[in-house]
């Protein structure tokens, strides 16, 4: 059961990924969440394009984040796949 967990984490991190870009229940949760948040940044300085660039940034950020907690996962529990040393 192990081995079969450990084997089928790559294609688990595929699809959050791929969840979270393309599923409603994602994009209800955290777009309009973080675009409320910019449209009040927006409202209250007249800053257009910054706030949204930084909207985009956090979105950005969130999405590497995940990422990278799954490779991290995948690079420790998937070592013994990769070449000997």
């Amino acid at each position: 059961m192990p081995s079969a967990l450990r084997r089928s984490l790559p294609y688990y991190s595929n699809e959050v990924i791929l969840m979270l870009h393309s599923t409603t229940v994602a994009f209800t949760a955290t777009v309009p969440d973080i675009l409320k948040i910019a449209r009040d940044a927006n409202a209250a300085t007249f800053m257009t394009f910054q706030t949204f660039a930084v909207t985009a940034l956090i979105y950005l950020m969130v999405t590497f984040a995940l990422v990278g907690l799954f490779r991290v996962a995948e690079r420790r529990w998937l070592a013994f796949l990769g070449p000997a040393h």
